[in-house]
């Protein structure tokens, strides 16, 4: 089509002013001076016509589509029963009708969990999609979701467009769910101490009342009848340091929607209010220092420390009521108060009648119902004193021999040593011979339980760390680790060896020998699977929904194995090796998309009636098909056809609707 477009090359109020005074002019002359002044008029009005810059355009013109957006929702609450099926063959009836219709294009856009906690977002994906699509082009929008959506506007005039918003909901009104839902969670709590958990159970179309079953770390410790709909209260007890998780599992109603929701999970981190030690050492010497400012260093650790400095066996005939010393108050420490320690030191201690037997049959007690002992031994534990020679004897992992070296040897990590974390990548061990100063002693020994994870000179056992029952003991058959700390040879890893000691004696989780450990960073699950074994196997992962796969696990170190993946859920997952269980939560671990998850047709009514729009289920009444209205056609030869094809409802499920915009 050829036209003609105007560019003045002036503003155009002065071509209108020029052009008014050349008519003027031009009415003048004609008046004054006749068919002369013509000419000079005719002059005058070709100046005007080249300001105005006259120019013959050749137009080729091509009719553009209606754009329909299709946002398909994927989101995890979109898996529950066969809505995601639902979502398939919407689509596939979406494309064919639209694909029937040369004036339209469909652009569908698909929108799953949203990052972090957000749930659902298909509103902020509908923008997104549509940032390059002109207001007038756009025909309309359907969305094809459960209902369960969090970022609806609060009005129509938010959406950012002007055409009708349809929602195909998936889902059946008949549905039926149970959920736990956390009202009161403590975060933190002092080991040894109980904790209050606070909840409800909430269902639709159940029995009124719901089996409780509450589980820390995997063991069942509560199993009770609670109402539905009413708060209720669980006590638990806070057992070691690090996440103590909770579970919290409603029983299952019949054809539920889901079980990922019947189950709550509360993390609550144990803290020891203050770790406390006992350290008797039996006589003065160079390394009780050593140990005392390794402990009173910790700011955790409440240190109690008594030095034997005159045996009953010493009578000077000093009177009683003339020395300094105080008494050994054996009877509150080993009798009265001998729980309340997490851990016992015996520094160079020799059997000097200071503790009856009877107390000793309390230390093996204290020990064997979670305690912990160690035994840093010098000369006096190869002789007749020795507390191997005790009726501690039964918990000690060693029997001397009565053989004492006295000559330098470097202290090595044994194969076992190199998986144990207490000694595994010590500074200096890496290389050969260890990178770090002689010691001059060690007492001979057999091992008798346990396991030897450093060796001294001739190979000898140097520390032995066993389990007793629910307690734990070590022997370090040297009293020469004051040498590391003095710097003598240039030293050694004192501090990293005997903290290391010190905590795996008081439980530190991250020292346990046998741990299966998973951190999640993003939706990426890395296994750890501490071991003294050589091989370990398969770990088995269960997701929310109950979901089980098979990891295999390859050593990184020695004594660690770990594998990497991605996990196919959000929420709290289960992760197993033989008797070990270990929990990670990809995401949050009660996540926002499984916290209300029946399909809602109320939601999405309000702005898509106020857009002209319409909300309607795709489930069939009778059957298991999906209805999708028919969708009408837009009108042909709209040059730019998305404001017709809104006036006539190009992506309106209903034909009904009642348009956008008047026409």
């Amino acid at each position: 089509m050829l036209t003609l477009s105007l560019s003045p090359l002036v503003p155009d109020w002065a071509l209108w002013a020029l052009a008014a005074v050349v008519v003027a002019l031009a009415v003048l002359a004609a008046v004054s001076r006749g068919p002369v002044a013509i000419v000079r008029a005719l002059a005058l009005a070709l100046v005007v016509a080249a300001l105005a810059n006259p120019a013959l355009i050749q137009e080729e013109r091509e009719k553009v589509r209606d754009i329909v957006a299709v946002v398909l929702d994927r989101s995890t609450s979109q898996t529950l029963g066969d809505r995601a099926a639902m979502t398939d063959r919407a689509r596939a009836e979406l494309q064919r009708r639209f694909g029937a219709m040369p004036d339209v294009e469909a652009r569908f856009i698909e929108a799953g969990d949203a990052e972090g906690d957000d749930g659902t977002r298909l509103f902020a994906a509908l923008a997104n999609a549509l940032a390059d699509v002109p207001p007038d082009r756009l025909a309309g929008a359907i969305l094809v979701t459960d209902g369960v959506v969090h970022d609806i506007p609060a009005n129509a005039a938010l959406l950012g467009f002007r055409a009708p918003l349809h929602a195909l909901v998936t889902g059946r009104p008949d549905e039926r769910d149970r959920r736990i839902a956390l009202t009161e969670a403590p975060r933190f709590g002092i080991v040894g101490k109980d904790q209050t958990i606070r909840a409800q159970v909430l269902e639709r179309g159940g029995s009124g009342t719901a089996l409780v079953t509450v589980r820390r770390d995997g063991q069942q410790i509560v199993r009770q009848q609670v109402r539905t709909g009413a708060p209720f209260s669980l006590t638990v007890r806070i057992e070691h340091g690090g996440p103590n998780v909770v579970e919290i599992e409603a029983e299952a109603l019949p054809e539920e929607l889901t079980l990922a929701n019947n189950r709550a999970v509360v993390t609550i981190e144990g803290i020891r209010e203050k770790l406390r030690v006992l350290l008797v050492s039996g006589e003065p010497h160079a390394g009780e220092r050593t140990w005392r400012n390794l402990l009173k260093s910790d700011a955790n650790v409440d240190l109690v420390h008594f030095t034997i400095l005159r045996p009953p066996e010493k009578q000077d005939g000093t009177p009683i009521n003339e020395l300094s010393l105080i008494a050994f108050p054996t009877r509150e420490l080993f009798q009265q108060k001998i729980k309340e320690f997490d851990l016992i030191i015996f520094d160079r201690y020799a059997n000097q009648s200071v503790l009856p037997s009877t107390y000793f049959d309390n230390i093996v007690r204290y020990v064997r119902e979670g305690g912990a002992v160690m035994v840093a031994a010098g000369p006096e534990f190869a002789g007749a004193g020795s507390l191997a020679r005790t009726r501690l004897s039964p918990i000690i992992p060693g029997t001397p021999d009565g053989r004492i070296v006295e000559e330098p040897y470097k202290a090595r990590i044994t194969t076992g040593g190199r998986r144990h974390p207490v000694t595994r990548e010590l500074p200096g061990a890496e290389q050969t011979p260890p990178a770090w100063g002689e010691w001059l002693r060690l007492v001979g020994a057999q091992v008798r339980t346990g396991a030897a994870v450093m060796s001294g000179a001739n190979e000898q056992p140097l520390l032995v760390l066993a389990r007793e029952d629910k307690g734990r003991v070590a022997l370090l058959l040297s009293d020469h680790a004051w040498l590391w700390a003095r710097g003598f040879r240039e030293g050694g890893p004192h501090l990293d060896l005997l903290r290391r000691l010190a905590h795996w004696l008081m439980k530190e989780p991250a020292l346990e020998e046998e741990a299966l450990r998973a951190t999640a960073t993003g939706r990426d699950i890395r296994i750890e699977r501490q071991t003294l074994s050589e091989t370990v196997e398969a770990v088995t992962v269960a997701g929310p929904s109950g979901a089980e796969r098979s990891v295999a696990l390859a050593e990184e170190k020695p004594g660690l194995f770990a594998a990497q993946l991605q996990a196919r859920e959000l929420g709290l997952h289960k992760l197993r090796s033989g008797e070990l269980m270990a929990f990670v939560s990809v995401g949050p671990a009660n996540p926002r998309e499984l916290t209300d998850v029946f399909s809602d047709t109320e939601a999405l009514r309000a702005i898509a009636e106020a857009t002209g729009g319409s909300v309607r289920r795709v489930a069939a009444e009778f059957g298991d098909g999906i209805v999708v209205p028919p969708a009408p056609r837009s009108r042909r030869g709209s040059p730019r056809g998305g404001r017709r094809a809104a006036n006539t409802g190009a992506a309106a499920p209903r034909p009904s609707s009642p348009p956008a915009r008047p026409p």
